[in-house]
């Protein structure tokens, strides 16, 4: 028998198939019963009644040390006075009312409740959360790389196309209210494009753009002003030059406006000349892309500078041109101005063609898009817009296309009725604007709300049908309608592109957090007692002891 064991092991690549004896065997069978048996339910409750058993003997073995203990403790509770109970609740009181307002603010501030978020991210993983959780099989990795990489919503941040010179606008709101109307991240994001476009490799070949390009990543405005100063005294015709005082030291339009002229004459010059060298090298076609975007960046605010002062029919003129010349430039969204400058002049036919070109599925969208959309369609009923009138004959076709409109530009951002209707105030927009966030309703109400007030009625058919798209949307993190879910990162990213007093608009509406409740709870509960102790004092020891 072993001999045949071994030739049997030998023949299957050295690996025993069986146990080596008969005892053994047997043994090995006994086991496998055992462990099946004890693996049924009742065997389970058995061990559970047999393990609360031993713990009830454990606790009942010295049974007069606990009397003695409870016996102290009637003694010391029976000493205790009226004062002491009244301190002790107020004392409670106060603290569980302190933590209350402490959760409360901290979730007003930054969403989330201090003690979760604390629990969370300290706690979980001293008790073997799931920081301690083993990796997964690397044959798996790549896989769930890919998908998580897909289900995490991007909160990408735009450049505002509409947004407001710094110095003759956001530095005017400061000297006036004492509010600063940018936040840090917003103007480091300016800093960080003004590097990307205004600077390139070839800077160091030239003096001026070497002391432009220290200039951009300067943090005091008084430092950028004087860095422009002496770039202008090394070379007459830097453009980026004449860009940075007409943003920062300009402290009105007209200003602002000689300086961009200045920078448009010196940025033509210098764009003519890349053109001509520009298939050289490598070095001089990143100059050229340099040198296209000072001048499309110029052209665009000199527009601006006369749609701001009254011009509208030459801003207007200043876009198109510059939408024939550049079309590559989509990214930059001048079709957003443009269509700003002919709501103002109430060229709603120009307005439509603007929005059959880019109002297109394949394009990106917008607030300004969804909202000018759902303003036209509003414009053809709203003026003899009646809800007693809708609610007994129905809607007409023209109506529905103009509910199904709001609707879809309320699925895309939510944050908009709210401040058309006029129900939140506003706020300087940022220089930075996230899409479908409140940062974007912020920028679009601020220029767009008087071409809403500007149309009888459309405000009403708005206030009239925007809440019912939530009802089509129930659950938009998780479904969306026409659009993709609503991402869930907007909120973190509209607190860093929005002053600290401006309330955030948050959607959709966050529950408030279990502490809250319950410090609130407990607070409540603790001044009652001590209310009641004040009065009935008696009455409350007598309950207290018992």
């Amino acid at each position: 028998a072993p001999a045949a064991a071994m030739a049997e092991g030998s023949g299957s690549g050295g690996s025993v198939r069986g146990p080596p004896c008969p005892g053994a065997a047997a043994a090995f069978r006994r086991w496998e019963q055992l462990r099946r048996r004890a693996a049924t339910p009742w065997a389970r409750g058995l061990l559970a009644v047999a393990a609360g058993l031993g713990l009830l003997y454990a606790v009942l073995r010295v049974p007069l040390r606990l009397r003695d203990g409870l016996a102290a403790v009637t003694v010391f509770l029976s000493t205790l006075t009226p004062k002491f109970y009244f301190a002790l609740t107020v004392t409670s009181s106060f603290i569980s009312g302190l933590i209350f307002v402490f959760e409360w603010w901290h979730f007003r501030k930054y969403g989330t409740s201090f003690i979760e978020q604390v629990s969370v991210s300290h706690l979980r993983p001293l008790i073997g959360g799931a920081e301690n959780s083993p990796p997964a099989p690397a044959a798996f990795s790549a896989g769930e790389n890919e998908t998580s990489r897909q289900n995490v919503p991007e909160c990408k941040v735009w450049r505002n196309p509409l947004n407001l010179f710094r110095g003759a606008e956001y530095s005017r709101y400061m000297w006036v209210t004492g509010k600063e109307p940018l936040t840090y991240y917003d103007m480091n994001l300016s800093a960080q494009d003004h590097q990307t476009f205004f600077t390139c490799d070839t800077d160091a070949l030239r003096p001026s753009d070497t002391v432009m390009q220290k200039a951009w990543r300067e943090r005091n405005p008084q430092a950028r002003i004087k860095a422009a100063y002496q770039a202008l005294e090394l070379n007459n015709d830097c453009a980026t030059a004449y860009v940075l005082l007409a943003e920062e030291e300009a402290t009105t339009i007209v200003d602002a406006e000689k300086y961009f002229k200045q920078a448009l004459k010196a940025g033509e010059m210098i764009y003519r000349k890349s053109q001509n060298c520009h298939s050289q090298s490598p070095q001089h076609e990143a100059q050229l892309r340099r040198d296209t975007n000072v001048l499309v960046y110029v052209k665009r605010r000199l527009a601006m500078c006369a749609r701001k002062l009254g011009r509208i029919r030459e801003a207007v003129k200043m876009m198109r041109d510059l939408m024939k010349e550049f079309p590559l430039l989509s990214m930059l969204n001048i079709h957003e101005n443009l269509l700003e400058a002919l709501l103002e002049l109430q060229a709603y036919a120009d307005v439509q063609a603007v929005l059959a070109k880019y109002d297109d599925i394949s394009l990106p969208k917008s607030a300004a898009i969804c909202y000018t959309a759902a303003l036209l369609k509003a414009r053809a009923v709203s003026e003899r817009f009646s809800p007693e009138t809708a609610s007994k004959r129905g809607l007409s076709t023209a109506e529905i296309n103009a509910v199904e409109a709001i609707h879809r530009a309320v699925e895309f951002n939510p944050h908009v009725p709210k401040y058309l209707l006029e129900m939140k105030s506003l706020v300087l927009p940022p220089e930075h604007i996230l899409k479908r966030g409140d940062s974007e309703a912020v920028a679009y109400a601020f220029f767009h709300l008087q071409h809403w007030k500007r149309i009888e009625g459309a405000l009403n058919l708005l206030h009239c049908t925007w809440e019912g798209t939530f009802r089509m949307i129930p659950y938009p993190l998780e479904k969306g309608h026409l659009f993709y879910p609503y991402p869930s990162c907007t909120e973190t990213a509209d607190r860093e592109l929005l002053p600290t007093f401006h309330e955030v608009s948050v959607y959709p509406q966050k529950e408030l957090p279990f502490f809250i409740h319950f410090t609130a709870g407990l607070c409540s509960f603790s001044a009652m007692l001590a209310l009641l102790t004040h009065q009935f004092p008696e009455l409350m020891v007598i309950f207290a002891k018992a």
